[in-house]
């Protein structure tokens, strides 16, 4: 048996091999090791040599979970035939390797959540360097690629966010450079071959059954496709499985979605929240109404790839609307569609063999629902509801005969037996009745005996030992009749067989064993028929997820009273009482302030917004970048009315942490992030920016935002909203036509400030940060001394005298009286940047029009 395990483990190394001996899955040697440290395993030995650890059959999925979770692969090794006492050795094979990317067991993956496997390789030119990328998801047969610059690569892995990817040996040090957020734990180097483009090539053109990719939409000397080659490669080995789900290769075309870079969706918590990394508490989990899991997934692609088409968005905020203004339609269609089993991922199942009696039932059921949904999409105006109704394919057929085979509750295995219908296979009648007649004549023959011997206590039992035998108590071994043959003794009976009970039992036993062989071969046959409706159940599943996603922001629409927003050509942004759709579903009802932006041509497309801390100016520009993004998907927006510009793309500058991994600090970062706005920012493009050049000196850091603020405004002239500290930014106002400023308003009083939350045009002059700390509990003493030294700095521009220390306290080491330091000024105030309006300022300074001292050499416009 060890030879067998040594053999197995030899052809999979990298994986935590589970090889099955009787009722347990075991690891040997170094899994052994393993899985005592990373399971919680105990560990033991086998022949007081081999470190061994084990887990239940039953409890496999469980530990797989475990391992896969923290990035293994396992390779499971099944017994290929039934224990025989004849056979000193069973035969054993590894049937699957399971990684992070090929999982298909239902209970090991989140339903609302995709699982892709990606794969990436280089190409292109030394002068135009490309990678290919392609992903697929095996739950739910989407297959896809494209070909992009390398800038482009981390942005597009974040947005797949793989569970695994693929990469040449030779690739592997520019891949594992990645930035770690976008790097799942599962990375596999692969043969260089697997990737060269004759092998790659080959894969796809014999899985297709084509000559050419040219029908899919690709040049067959594109990059991605070498790299979905590779991904049909690793399938193979791994799954040893048919991969019939994976029916076509779509090209994805990234000119036609709203793009977000990586920053972009964790700054704005689209699928997580930054503070613990969960679902609860993102724009997602606000947002999600959907009743299926085949929806939920939709949605979450939907916001990490929004539609820039405005044709295409009109066509989803009709269907929306039109489910907003039917009520009882929209209450029967979320009715029934709370009832769908998730038909993508049972689809997927029946493609690889995998599907179970029950999963074949519950596509039984699903499809049973769809005639009352197809009248709730007949005679609808919208035309994407109209195409839904065209696609949803009813697949009758199929349904007809999964009802008549299988019985409505059938077990989990096929092997257990009564999952088919009587009547559907009359060989299978004929094997029932044979049995239900064998257990009557036992019952019969149970009552003959006792009548026969008087011993009224006498029973006939079964054990897979002894089969059918007859058991009498030792006080009445006396009456036991000479025909009675004893096979056992227990401590107050014993245990006797007859020639007739063992004929009969061999009729029963029979019929028995053959009915559930027969069963298997019936539902074998009924899953492979199934498959052959592979491609329209995949499209009929795509249709009920797509109904799920409008009809769930209906309802999202209906529920927290949203609007339709005007799609418009124009880069402009009016939104008018706008709401964040997060916060204000945390906050309690009717203490959220709305608030308006306008963003054109009349009222500036640059917004640079002061205010003391605390006051709303991160939730604000946030408010407006989520709202932005969800008009791109289609859905109505938290706002009394809302006209929104198309966007071709958003980008965040929100906060910063250090990346000690990457070397890198918290201003490095800063500047980073950036330099990715400056460098590939269109005038199409929304700019989120909440603070630059914080990290640095405050001279530096005014600089750095001066002049970023003045080529967003120049050079590239997009939409932009500033959220500073740096008021001094506030008199660019006076250079840059098209830059507004606006402040949180507050309300002082004598010794508290209330934040109203509302932006007003005007900028601020304070920022209230030692009113902040006195709200997050910093020591009187201390906001007493800060008050002290932030007088000082206000007046004299130079450092307060040093607090004389208490007497208890240990005296510095002599030396040279203390100095007072005088300062350089600090960042300037706005008198000091416009010299003329200063009543100290020397005659001879600069007059109105000379440049001011932070501006760029290039005149303003």
């Amino acid at each position: 048996m060890m030879q067998q395990y040594h053999e197995a483990k030899a052809r999979h190394p990298d994986a935590v091999l589970f090889f099955r001996n009787g009722d347990f899955y075991e690891l040997f040697e170094d899994d052994a090791y393993l899985g005592h440290k990373v399971l919680g395993l105990t560990l033991t030995r086998r022949d007081k040599e081999i470190p061994m650890a084990g887990v239940p059959v039953n409890h496999l999925e469980r530990y797989l979970g475990q391992l896969l979770k923290a990035g293994y692969r396992v390779a499971v090794c099944e017994q290929m035939e039934e224990a025989d006492p004849k056979k000193k050795l069973i035969p054993r094979a590894v049937t699957q390797v399971v990684t992070p990317g090929t999982i298909t067991d239902e209970g090991l993956l989140d339903p609302r959540t995709p699982n892709h496997l990606a794969a990436v390789v280089g190409g292109g030119t030394p002068q135009a360097p490309l990678y290919g990328l392609a992903w697929v998801e095996l739950t739910t047969g989407t297959f896809a690629a494209l070909d992009l610059p390398p800038c482009r690569l981390a942005d597009e892995l974040g947005r797949i966010a793989a569970a695994e990817i693929l990469f040449p040996e030779s690739l592997a040090e520019a891949v594992l450079s990645l930035p770690a957020p976008v790097l799942p734990l599962s990375r596999t180097a692969r043969p260089d071959w697997q990737f060269a483009p004759t092998t790659a090539l080959a894969a796809l053109k014999e899985h297709f059954r084509v000559a050419t990719c040219a029908g899919f939409g690709f040049a067959d000397d594109q990059p991605c496709l070498r790299a979905a080659g590779a991904l049909l490669l690793y399938l193979r080995d791994t799954l040893k499985a048919n991969l019939r789900q994976l029916g076509r290769l779509q090209p994805y075309r990234p000119e036609e979605r709203l793009l977000l870079d990586e920053v972009t969706r964790r700054s704005l918590e689209l699928t997580r929240t930054l503070r613990d990394n969960q679902r609860h508490g993102s724009l997602l989990a606000a947002i999600d109404r959907t009743l299926t899991p085949m929806g939920a997934r939709y949605l979450h692609d939907q916001l990490l790839a929004p539609l820039t088409d405005a044709p295409a968005i009109e066509d989803r905020l009709d269907a929306v609307e039109e489910w907003v203004q039917d009520s009882p339609g929209r209450r029967q269609l979320r009715e029934a569609l709370a009832r769908c089993a998730d038909l993508q991922r049972l689809t997927s199942r029946i493609a690889t063999l995998r599907a179970t009696p029950r999963d074949l039932a519950a596509i039984a059921r699903t499809l049973r629902l769809l005639p009352d949904i197809q009248p709730l999409l007949e005679n609808r105006r919208s035309d994407l509801l109209q195409r839904c109704r065209r696609q949803l394919d009813l697949c009758a057929d199929l349904r007809q005969r999964l009802e008549s085979a299988l019985v409505e509750e059938p077990p989990l295995s096929a092997k257990e037996g009564g999952l088919i219908r009587p009547g559907f296979s009359p060989e299978l009648d004929e094997l029932r009745q044979l049995s239900r007649e064998g257990k009557n004549w036992i019952a019969r023959y149970q009552a003959q005996e006792i009548a026969r011997t008087g011993i009224s206590s006498l029973k006939v039992g079964y054990n897979q030992v002894f089969g059918y035998y007859i058991e009498i108590t030792h006080a009445n071994a006396s009456r036991v009749p000479p025909d009675y043959i004893r096979k056992g003794t227990l401590k107050n009976a014993e245990r006797y067989i007859t020639p007739a009970l063992k004929e009969y039992e061999e009729k029963v036993l029979t019929a028995e064993e053959k009915a559930r062989a027969l069963e298997a071969q019936l539902f074998s046959a009924l899953r492979e028929e199934a498959a052959q409706y592979i491609p329209r159940l995949q499209q009929t599943a795509e249709t009920l997820a797509l109904l799920d996603f409008l009809a769930a922001l209906a309802e999202l629409a209906v529920e927290r009273n949203y609007v339709r927003p005007a799609i418009v050509a124009e880069p402009i942004l009016d939104i008018r009482d706008g709401r964040h759709p997060v916060l204000e579903q945390t906050l309690p009802p009717g203490t959220f302030v709305p608030n308006d932006v306008r963003c054109d041509a009349e009222h500036g497309t640059f917004w640079l917004i002061t205010g003391p801390n605390m006051s709303g100016k991160s939730t604000f520009i946030r408010q407006v970048a989520l709202l932005t993004l969800l008009a791109h998907i289609g859905s109505f927006l938290p706002a009394r009315s809302a006209r929104i510009g198309l966007t071709d793309r958003i980008f965040t500058r929100v906060g910063a942490s250090d990346e000690l991994s990457r070397g890198y600090s918290t201003f490095m970062v800063e500047m980073t992030e950036a330099a990715n706005i400056l460098n590939n920012a269109t005038p199409a493009s929304l700019v989120i920016l909440d603070e630059i050049g914080r990290g640095t000196s405050t001279y530096d850091g005014i600089s750095l935002a001066w002049a970023i603020t003045e080529h967003l405004h120049d050079a590239i002239g997009c939409r932009t909203l500033f959220a500073t500290h740096y008021h001094e930014l506030a008199q660019l106002a006076h250079t840059l036509p098209r830059l507004r400023n606006y402040n949180v308003l507050v309300r002082e009083t004598d010794r508290d400030v209330i934040f109203l939350h509302r932006i007003a045009p005007g900028h601020a002059d304070k920022s209230y940060g030692i009113h902040v700390a006195r709200l997050a509990g910093v020591p009187e003493p201390v906001l007493q001394r800060a008050a002290e030294v932030l007088r000082t700095l206000e007046s004299r521009h130079e450092l307060p005298a040093p607090q004389r220390r208490p007497a208890a306290s240990i005296d510095p080491p002599e030396g040279p009286p203390r100095r007072k330091h005088k300062l350089k000024p600090l960042a300037p105030t706005v008198p000091l940047l416009f010299p003329e309006a200063d009543p100290s300022a020397e005659r001879e300074s600069p007059p109105p029009s000379a440049p001011v001292p932070f501006a760029s050499d290039t005149p303003s416009p």
